[in-house]
């Protein structure tokens, strides 16, 4: 595990429409980690990544990526520094038609010209090597040719995970990446993205099953109204403490 974090956020608020969704929220992922974010809907768990990677804008706080604050950058330090972290959603955003590998090298056009590309017959010899060892990585190298849509849920979802590691991101954030699929599926999924942490990555995952937090997850993370309420191992979190997240309670005043 990396001494400094790869992502540290720091107080961060975000309110819609006069809605406080994020509170304060403080969280740091280091490289070789893998944090599982747990909470009720409406809790901030995916506002929060959606911050990171520039899909809401925060109201104030910090979101630094390899030791710099995103926040406040703008052209092309803005997109060098929001490149350090891929997002992998529940709406899994693949080109259904078009092949496997063609979806993952798209994780890497943001390093190539504009021109480039508008046509998967224009992306470079090299860039398509790289996304068939990224495919490899997720165990779909045979798959390559395949249209996305003729994949199966668990199989899509790995290849967004590939397109992930073809942008070169040391971050990987992964919203209810699971949530869609079937338990077997599920489980080879979140497999996975513990053991891309494990290699060296910053993996945090926002989940809805706590036993596939528990069985996988370095830290579980909770968050309650927007605050997190709950950061320590599995190992030091017990079955209540992960329940009162999903209580219902009365909004704070």
């Amino acid at each position: 595990m990396t001494s400094d974090p790869r992502l540290a956020i720091r107080g961060l608020h975000k309110s819609f429409n006069g809605r406080s969704v994020l509170s304060g929220v403080d969280l740091d992922v280091h490289g070789g980690e893998f944090v599982a974010v747990l909470g009720a809907n409406g809790s901030g768990k995916s506002t929060a990544l959606r911050c990171v990677v520039g899909l809401q804008t925060p109201d104030s706080g910090e979101i630094r990526l390899g030791g710099q604050d995103v926040i406040g950058l703008s052209g092309k330090d803005l997109a060098r520094s929001r490149a350090q972290a891929a997002m992998v959603f529940q709406q899994i955003h693949l080109v259904r038609r078009r092949s496997a590998l063609d979806n993952v090298c798209s994780g890497a056009l943001g390093r190539f010209p504009a021109a480039r590309s508008l046509t998967p017959a224009l992306f470079p010899r090299e860039l398509r090597e790289e996304a068939m060892s990224c495919l490899d990585r997720v165990g779909l190298a045979d798959r390559a040719a395949e249209p996305a849509g003729k994949l199966s849920g668990g199989q899509q979802q790995r290849v967004a995970i590939a397109r992930a590691l073809c942008q070169r991101a040391s971050v990987v954030l992964a919203d209810e990446p699971v949530s869609a699929l079937d338990p077997s599926a599920a489980e080879q999924v979140v497999a996975l993205l513990a053991e891309l942490a494990g290699e060296g990555l910053a993996v945090a995952t926002v989940l809805h099953q706590p036993d596939l937090a528990r069985a996988h997850a370095h830290r579980i993370v909770g968050l309650l109204h927007g605050k997190v309420v709950l950061d320590a191992a599995p190992d030091q979190i017990s079955t209540s403490d992960v329940d009162a997240l999903y209580e219902p309670e009365r909004e704070p005043r």
